[in-house]
Formats: structure tokens, C-alpha cells, sequence
């Protein structure tokens, strides 16, 4: 894709350009962060987090309190630790230093919120619609961009995805954070109307992104992707709808209700032949 025929989708919200083409650019509102939609009561932008009080150039477990929340998630480079993830197949939560913390800039507990840092081209694809692939190369556990949308309500959810069309994308990541003793707290972002980047990835039964939940400012997560292997300029990047990180199972071409899923054309060898459903939000 070349810069004369493209434009920046992003309008400039971005410190890098999102390219795409000119005559075909979809319609929609860009907005780098998460926005609150109906249902949320909490605005996304707002900071309601504490700061540390770290005067180093990078925090350190042993003094910042921020990193004593969740543990370091990030080497000196800014790249994702423990990318593998644990046996138990829940990753750690992510608390990242911001606004209101005193220590540089650049420290490596700053990664998400920085914004995004790669060339991303966002272009058509042969089966899947719209797509976004990579200008360069992106080693592994590079944050890639974020999944921001409208943060809204399980019933605005439930609501959006029983008035949607066949023909329609599904947007809607609903995620789901464990904390202990049976503690679930629910995110459902939507970037249907207003989002970033993110919103044309594509799934893959193979993924080579990896969504992670991160908290910056606000107690609601930033839905932050890294690359989970080396990833090639030029290369499609995609992710697991499901939010399962390694091999998922076959499901049935219809739901329990009814419902048709859409075919999956990752091309994956494992490939699962349709796409996931979350189910939960529909009960």
C-alpha cells in the first residue's frame, strides 16, 4: 500500500499513521482509548487509580508501588514477561504506573500507555473482509495496539447482539476476569461505532497476537494485544476471538439456540471451521 493512495485512518489521534485506502476506507468514529457506551457507569478516561512515588528512571518491584500490585510484567525493553502463561491458564493481572505516577516517561511499567508504536496498515483481505497487517517486524512480546471500543453494559451487550443481522460483523469481546472464590468481574467492549486499529483483526485458530487485560488509569482494562511469536512485515496479524491463548475445539456450524455461526477462513491447519460465539451474552 502506498502512502499516495492511502490515508491515515486514525486522523492523526495516532502518533503513527494508520494507513488505508483512500477509496475504501471504512465509516466509523476513531478513538484511541476506550469510550463510555450506555450501561457504563464509569468513564473509562477518568483516573481513578493511585500513582507511585518512584523518582527513578524505571520503577522497581522492591520500592513502586504499582509493580507491588501485580508484579513486573514487562523486561527493561518493554516486552511481555511469562508470554507462555501459566498452567493454570489465567494470566496475572497487569497494572501499568500512570498519570498521577512521578516516575520517567520511559519507564518499562509504561508499555500500553504509550499508545501505539508500529506501522499498521489496515487493507482488504481475500475472504475476510477488512484486515490489518504489519509494515515491519515485530518481535515477540511487542505490544501490538489495543481493542478499545465502547465500554458497555451485559444488557446494552445481550441487546446489540440480538438486533444484529446475519450479515453483520460481531464486534463485541466480552472478557472475563477471575479473582479467586468465585469472584468474576465482566468487560464487554464494543468498537462497532467508535474504536481503534483494533477493530479490523481478524481471527485466527493460530493466532499470533495475544490479548491481555491491562490497567492503566482506570479499574475498567485497557484489552491490550502482543505479539505472542517473531511477526514478519507484511504478515496479517490476528487473534483468538475466544480468548483461549493455545488449541481450541471444533464447534457445530448452530448454537444450542438456533443460532448460525459464520464460517472461519483463517486457513489455520488446526482451523475450527466457524468462528467462536460467546453464548453467555444471549442467555
Amino acid at each position: 500500500m502506498t502512502e499516495e493512495r492511502s490515508v491515515d485512518l486514525s486522523g492523526g489521534l495516532e502518533d503513527v499513521p494508520v494507513l488505508c485506502e483512500a477509496l475504501t476506507r471504512p465509516t466509523f468514529k476513531y478513538s484511541t482509548d476506550n469510550v463510555q457506551g450506555p450501561g457504563c457507569s464509569v468513564d473509562p478516561s477518568e483516573v481513578t487509580l493511585p500513582g507511585c512515588s518512584c523518582i527513578s528512571h524505571s520503577c522497581h518491584p522492591e520500592t513502586c508501588s504499582c509493580l507491588q500490585t501485580s508484579g513486573k510484567a514487562y523486561d527493561d525493553t518493554g516486552r511481555l514477561l511469562n508470554l507462555d502463561g501459566p498452567e493454570s491458564g489465567y494470566s496475572s493481572p497487569v497494572f501499568e504506573c500512570n498519570a498521577l505516577c512521578t516516575c520517567s516517561d520511559t519507564c518499562s511499567n509504561r508499555v500500553v500507555g504509550r499508545g501505539l508504536r508500529l506501522r499498521l496498515e489496515v487493507c482488504r483481505t481475500k475472504s475476510k473482509g477488512w484486515g490489518v497487517r504489519t509494515s515491519e517486524e515485530i518481535p515477540r512480546g511487542t505490544f501490538v495496539c489495543e481493542y478499545a471500543g465502547e465500554v458497555i453494559s451485559f444488557a446494552e451487550a445481550k441487546r446489540r447482539q440480538l438486533s444484529q443481522r446475519a450479515e453483520e460483523n460481531n464486534y463485541i469481546i466480552a472478557v472475563r476476569e477471575h479473582a479467586g472464590t468465585g469472584s468474576v468481574t465482566e468487560t464487554f467492549v464494543d468498537p462497532a461505532r467508535a474504536g481503534n486499529v483494533g477493530r479490523f483483526l481478524n481471527h485466527s485458530c493460530t493466532p499470533n497476537l495475544y490479548m491481555l487485560p491491562v490497567r492503566i488509569h482506570s479499574a475498567i482494562p485497557r484489552l491490550a494485544l502482543f505479539a505472542r511469536r517473531c511477526i514478519h512485515a507484511q504478515e496479517e496479524l490476528t487473534f483468538d476471538y475466544s480468548g483461549r491463548y493455545g488449541a481450541q475445539k471444533p464447534v457445530e456450524a448452530l448454537s444450542g439456540d438456533g443460532l448460525k455461526r459464520k464460517q472461519c477462513h483463517c486457513g489455520s491447519v488446526n482451523c475450527a471451521r466457524f468462528l467462536p460465539l460467546d453464548l453467555s451474552i444471549l442467555s
